[in-house]
């Protein structure tokens, strides 16, 4: 199935904002095995939204529109469908009803230009979106199925996953059934994690595509099943997925919808466990990560951040003489457990970074000194990554969260990883 992707909007089209939607939707569709030929961008303009929708129903046979159905002037979308699919705009009091529906219940009064979302090209299927009033709609122009979306990216999501993609695998003709597995790892490279998991996808005779998708200082492993029903995809995907947590091994950090910081919380919370926080360089960002999850309100206790050692020392009250002078080892393990006993925690995670000095470099780079404190005892960890010095604070962020979840699961917790200078 070919299929092209029409964003639409003055602000996208010059760059005012990021166009975030057109990855999600490419993603999205990569992920169930769609592969999307054409990205297209246009402004609020209705010559140039007729040719892209004209040329996109001539070359393609499913075409996902995003934007353009708001209730202002320069929402284009339902109106230019209409014409270039050669009918009228009627309409829809089902959406109408709901959209009234919507407002009621905030206790606000719909405004009037709002109707205008619910004038739909006669003909089109109307596609839910369940937290917002911008309905979607299906309909057909030239050869190809045009789906339009809202612009609001948690609506986008929505309506792609309930709405979208089950309409496009069911006329590309694909299996009952596609699941998406994913698994989240900090420390190893695409090429290493390619090379380990080598043919793993074959060991069920087909029906599983491997993929991967990097983010440093993060790799998404990717595991797309095709099956008959849910069954046949479960009997298929068990012992792929065994192979990949095996063959990783301590790298994956998370799976699914999980997240590194949701797995600290988590075995945090399962453990009964607290934690305190001492950041240097950072700026909090760690701490950030945490502190606003669900559960981190019953483990996270204080977080402190500072740029020396000093203000550090200053901030957790410490006033033993000598004591974190430096950014040494010494000095991390002594500030991970002054924070873990001020704050009357289980845990203390502390991180200092040393930065090189110079120009922002792809040569230079920092060392990372990390300590987690418990009452038995410090674990400490120390990496020199490369990179200027946004790549330095991302790597140090993260390894900061491994090590602490190391720590947590039991695990070593100076395993090298593939983004570190040996």
């Amino acid at each position: 199935m070919r299929v092209e992707v029409i964003c639409t909007g003055d602000e996208v089209l010059t760059g005012k904002i990021v166009n975030s939607n057109f990855s999600l939707v490419s993603q999205r569709l990569e992920d169930v095995g769609l592969q999307v030929l054409w990205g297209t961008t246009v402004g609020d303009d209705r010559e140039q939204l007729l040719d892209a929708f004209q040329r996109a129903g001539r070359r393609a046979d499913a075409v996902i529109v995003n934007g353009g159905l708001g209730p202002t002037v320069d929402d284009l979308s339902q109106e230019i469908a209409a014409k270039a699919a050669g009918v009228d705009l009627v309409l829809d009091e089902g959406w109408l009803a709901r959209m009234t529906e919507f407002f009621e219940r905030r206790q606000r009064a719909m405004p009037p230009s709002n109707r205008k979302q619910a004038m739909l090209p006669r003909g089109s299927e109307v596609l839910d979106n369940p937290i917002g009033t911008a309905c979607g709609f299906a309909l057909d122009v030239g050869r190809s199925r045009f789906f339009f979306t809202p612009g609001v990216p948690r609506e986008l999501r929505r309506m792609l996953e309930e709405q979208v993609i089950p309409r496009l695998l069911a006329r590309a003709g694909s299996p009952g059934t596609i699941h998406l597995k994913r698994f989240h790892s900090y420390g190893i490279g695409e090429a290493r994690a390619d090379t380990l998991l080598a043919g793993v996808e074959t060991i069920v005779g087909g029906g599983v595509k491997l993929g991967f998708r990097a983010h440093y200082p993060q790799l998404e492993t990717k595991l797309v099943v095709r099956g008959r029903d849910r069954e046949d995809v479960e009997r298929k995907l068990a012992p792929v997925q065994a192979e990949v947590r095996r063959r990783l091994g301590n790298f994956v950090v998370a799976e699914d919808d999980q997240t590194l910081e949701g797995v600290v919380v988590d075995e945090l919370v399962r453990a009964e466990a607290s934690l305190a926080i001492v950041e240097g360089f950072t700026g909090g960002q760690m701490a950030g990560r945490i502190a606003h999850l669900p559960g981190a309100e019953k483990v996270f206790r204080r977080s402190v951040s500072g740029r020396t050692p000093e203000q550090l020392r200053s901030a957790l009250g410490v006033t033993e003489p000598g004591a974190v002078t430096d950014l040494s080892l010494v000095s991390v393990a002594f500030l991970a457990e002054a924070a873990r006993r001020r704050a009357g925690a289980t845990h203390g995670l502390a991180m200092l970074v040393e930065l090189d000095e110079g120009g922002d470099r792809i040569d230079l780079g920092g060392t990372v000194r990390i300590a987690v404190a418990t009452g038995k005892g410090i674990a400490t960890r120390e990496a020199r990554i490369l990179g200027g010095r946004d790549w330095v604070r991302l790597g140090a962020i993260e390894m900061g969260l491994d090590s602490l979840r190391r720590v947590l699961q039991k695990l070593p917790v100076d395993e090298k990883t593939d983004f570190e200078k040996r």
